[in-house]
């Protein structure tokens, strides 16, 4: 299962019982959490989150929304006893504000912690079933998106078919890699008569805080879903590009531009009580969009 389960869709202030920027991106039995504002802890509790299966930890950018409940989640890890890695994802000031959180409290993780500064665009994580890169956004101060690529043999083992035939479970990988397998008697088992073809790997973008800017929509382009910010309606497009941030209607206008299937808009902000017209203003441009609501999964 490749899903994004929304913890928190506000921008700086938590209004209307909705909360600052986190997500969680659950890829098979690995969980990824996208940013870490405020009161992400109780989310994560509150929608049933085993947070001991979140390993990875992405931070676009040091605004508070994004990452204030980061060192309440991590000395919370320890206290419950976690025991293996985590690995943080984030721009190289963080590591020395949670050092310093550590040393004043005269506190001590009881797990590794890992931090990979984002320095530049490109390949941040690899790992067998995913892989993840980073991108710059046009913020007040640094700040990137995210690409999380889920990773699929291109074929997959046609079970019905496949018990007619003696083969090793051992070569199965190979198999779904496209490979025919030789039998014992120096046959030809062909790869097609025992394997069909997968389904496209999945792709989702995290678009942190940014103003409108065309050069996003190259970056993610034809991902299967993708989460832009849009903290403002298009009424107050002046402000939104005064604050670097963007519209409903400039968020939808990237998906349009790069052509992904499926649009998430959030970071919205406080002034608003009601969202309804922030869906309204994307759907007039990308018919396909959907508000980020908190407690929400999204299934690729």
């Amino acid at each position: 299962m490749f899903s994004v389960t929304i913890l928190g869709n506000n921008s700086a202030l938590p209004a209307y019982d909705r909360h600052p920027t986190a997500q969680v991106v659950t890829l098979n039995d690995q969980l990824l959490l996208i940013d870490c504002g405020e009161g992400t802890q109780m989310q994560i509790s509150k929608y049933k989150i085993r947070r001991s299966k979140i390993n990875h930890i992405f931070i676009s950018h040091l605004h508070g929304d994004h990452y204030f409940g980061l060192i309440g989640l991590l000395t919370s890890m320890s206290l419950l006893g976690r025991e293996h890695d985590l690995h943080i994802y984030a721009p190289a000031p963080l590591k020395e504000i949670i050092e310093l959180q550590l040393k004043v409290a005269d506190s001590t993780l009881s797990f590794p912690l890992h931090f990979h500064l984002l320095e530049e665009d490109g390949l941040i994580a690899d790992e067998k079933t995913f892989s993840v890169e980073c991108f710059a956004t046009r913020h007040r101060i640094e700040c990137r998106g995210f690409i999380i690529r889920e990773k699929k043999k291109p074929r997959k083992i046609n079970k019905e078919k496949i018990a007619k035939f003696d083969i090793p479970a051992s070569f199965y990988d190979r198999l779904k890699d496209g490979q025919d397998y030789e039998a014992k008697d120096g046959s030809i088992i062909q790869n097609e008569w025992v394997t069909i073809p997968n389904t496209p790997p999945n792709s989702y973008a995290f678009c942190a805080d940014t103003i409108y800017d065309e050069r996003i929509a190259e970056k993610v382009k034809e991902v299967v879903l993708l989460y832009h910010e849009a903290t403002y309606l298009k009424a107050l497009h002046e402000k939104a590009s005064a604050r670097f941030h963007s519209t409903s209607e400039q968020a939808a206008t990237i998906a349009c531009k790069a052509n992904v299937q499926k649009l998430l808009i959030g970071h919205f902000s406080s002034k608003y009580e009601s969202l309804d017209q922030f869906l309204t203003e994307a759907r007039e441009v990308f018919p396909n969009t959907e508000l980020a609501i908190e407690g929400v999964t999204y299934r690729l």
